[in-house]
């Protein structure tokens, strides 16, 4: 069987599991696999597929040569570790992490988006992953900046509590029973009581009053999309397990007719468009659960700024926010011919 030898680190996490199940599910060809993860989860069983089990290593000791993709999902820190160590022994690093991302020499891809970018990944062996609410924003906008080309975005995202990881999930849960048993709730990994409550604020404050995940959206949308589009960005945690929800509003140079722009959304890659203005005719985080695509809805006319279209988008932060997209790259190396010849 033709195939690479690929590494998922941070297999033990949200978002590392995930990436096991898509290459699984999406048939990447593999000739052989390896779980990795710090050395306390060392020896322990993780799932590949139906009937598959594999062990735990331990990221420390591991040595990358002879390997050709690492998917990394293990946090910034280790990621600044470990990723450069595996790229200098020839093993490409797809990583999900921020610590990357706004590095110039590295890409940054979304595959429907800007492929043509992985030509550049060779002299640091890197390829960064963007920020999940930034993926599915920059899939639903790119064809219609393609027409119409956008200047400004103004978006609000309803963030699901699993871009915070299994422990965000676990505190919503935590949480909810708490509240409706009467106990006291004390948060851990929210500032706030996430339970029944929206939390406008995702990771560390900056300077001018904005959140590091709100200038992550702006900084990276134009080093993806287009350096001269403005962006504003309002970033919410909410009470959800999984799925990202944003409300958009996008400001083009050129004049926007409504139906040509859904027309266009729905011949785009990765798009699905449900825009029925009726009652539940619209996408919500519980149905793109478990989904690849990314699904807008309510498409309509802003008659408050020149040339202005409302946007909902909705994806799955975990598949195409974070491992879909990495084994998309993955895909891409391959069609692109910028991978070795398989073995």
């Amino acid at each position: 069987m033709k195939g690479y030898k690929v590494a998922v680190v941070g297999a033990t996490g949200a978002v590392g599991r995930e990436m096991l199940k898509t290459l699984y599910e999406r048939l990447f060809p593999i000739t052989d696999i390896v779980a990795l993860a710090s050395g306390r989860s060392a020896g322990h069983p993780i799932s590949f597929g139906d009937k598959r089990i594999l062990k735990v290593q331990n990221l420390e000791t591991f040595d990358f040569a002879g390997w050709d993709i690492a998917l990394f999902s293990p946090g910034a820190a280790v990621s600044a570790i470990h990723a450069p160590r595996a790229a200098a022994s020839g093993c490409i690093v797809i990583d999900n992490t921020s610590h990357f991302r706004m590095e110039p020499e590295i890409p940054l891809v979304v595959p429907e988006v800007n492929p043509h970018a992985l030509a550049r990944f060779r002299k640091r062996n890197i390829i960064a992953n963007p920020n999940c609410s930034t993926i599915q924003m920059v899939v639903a906008l790119k064809p219609l900046h393609d027409r119409f080309k956008c200047k400004r975005i103004v978006v609000s995202t309803y963030q699901s509590v699993s871009g915070a990881g299994k422990e965000g999930m676990d505190e919503l849960f935590a949480n909810s029973r708490a509240i409706y048993v009467n106990d006291p709730v004390t948060p851990q990994i929210f500032p706030k009581n996430i339970a029944f409550n929206c939390i406008p604020h995702i990771d560390k404050f900056l300077d001018d009053g904005s959140t590091k995940e709100e200038w992550k959206m702006a900084v990276e949308t134009r080093k993806i999309l287009d350096p001269d589009i403005a962006v504003f960005a309002t970033c919410v945690r909410v009470p959800v397990f999984i799925g990202h929800a944003e409300a958009i509003t996008a400001e083009f140079e050129h004049p926007v007719n409504v139906g040509e722009a859904r027309d266009l959304l729905r011949r785009a890659p990765g798009i699905v468009v449900q825009d029925e203005r009726d009652d539940g005719g619209y996408v919500t985080q519980v149905d793109c659960a478990g989904e690849d695509a990314t699904y807008v809805s309510r498409i309509r006319r802003d008659p408050t700024v020149p040339n202005g279209l409302g946007l909902w988008v909705v994806a799955d932060n975990l598949r195409k926010g974070a491992a879909l997209n990495a084994v998309q790259i993955a895909e891409s190396l391959v069609t692109q011919g910028l991978l070795k010849q398989a073995a």
